[in-house]
């Protein structure tokens, strides 16, 4: 591994924790596109899964009502599971570069989404009922992808939780995929020791970053500061589907 590699990886962890400590959200998200474009998605996806693990661990902890959000959500959180393995199963059979392409279109939908969403909020009998067909989709598009956040993201802000238990809601989401994708990808051999032994070594940046992302997050508007993270992962995104229309 070379120089720049490394630099492309420390880089990518630093900005993504920063985020997930300014926000409380987006580890995942933030870090693919970077890893991606500098090493390619299916070499991008095992090295988000510790860090991503650890940083959702520290979250879920301040957040609380973890026994409450698995009763309340676990529909959605078991429907993800064979949404992953089949969208596992999809990434394994398509290009990279299609597969990063799907990624963009995933952070530009997210971005959107979440920069102009309805205000109306989500009636609770239409959510019960929906919770599962989010949770199989979020699973498919993440297996594909290794993005985490849709469309589980905007079916929770539909539902108008309050903060805490709609970071705890998410952050189990995260996890629970986070573990059954380090399975399927070490099935597929993208899971290596190797890429395990960057993910333990880049939980230097990541701390740093989560540290220096909470104190931003006390010192800075919320709403500004997530504008902005929502405009960069869409201009990430539109790298990506524009890298492989020039393929």
């Amino acid at each position: 591994m070379n120089v720049e590699t490394i630099v492309i990886i420390a880089c990518a962890y630093f900005v993504a924790a920063f985020v997930k400590g300014a926000t409380g959200l987006g580890f995942s998200t933030s870090a693919l596109p970077i890893l991606a474009l500098g090493l390619g998605l299916k070499s991008a996806m095992p090295l988000v899964i510790i860090p991503s693990l650890v940083s959702n661990a520290i979250v879920m902890r301040q957040a609380g009502h973890f026994g409450e959000t698995i009763r309340r959500f676990w529909p959605m959180f078991l429907a993800t599971i064979p949404g992953l393995l089949l969208g596992l199963a999809v990434l394994d059979l398509i290009d990279s570069l299609i597969a990063g392409a799907v990624l963009g279109v995933v952070l530009i939908g997210y971005g959107a989404f979440t920069l102009f969403r309805p205000g109306r909020p989500m009636p609770d009998a239409l959510g019960r009922k929906l919770a599962p067909v989010s949770g199989f989709l979020t699973g498919l598009v993440n297996g594909m992808t290794g993005s985490q956040v849709m469309p589980v993201l905007p079916f929770l802000l539909a539902l108008r939780l309050d903060p805490k238990r709609f970071i705890q809601a998410i952050n189990i989401s995260f996890s629970l995929s986070s573990v059954i994708m380090a399975v399927g990808l070490a099935k597929l051999g993208l899971m290596t020791v190797e890429s395990i032994w960057i993910s333990l070594l880049g939980l230097i940046p990541v701390y740093a970053g989560t540290r220096i992302g909470g104190i931003v997050r006390q010192r800075m508007d919320a709403a500004t500061f997530r504008r902005v993270v929502l405009v960069m992962l869409i201009v990430f995104g539109v790298v990506l589907v524009s890298k492989t229309a020039l393929a």
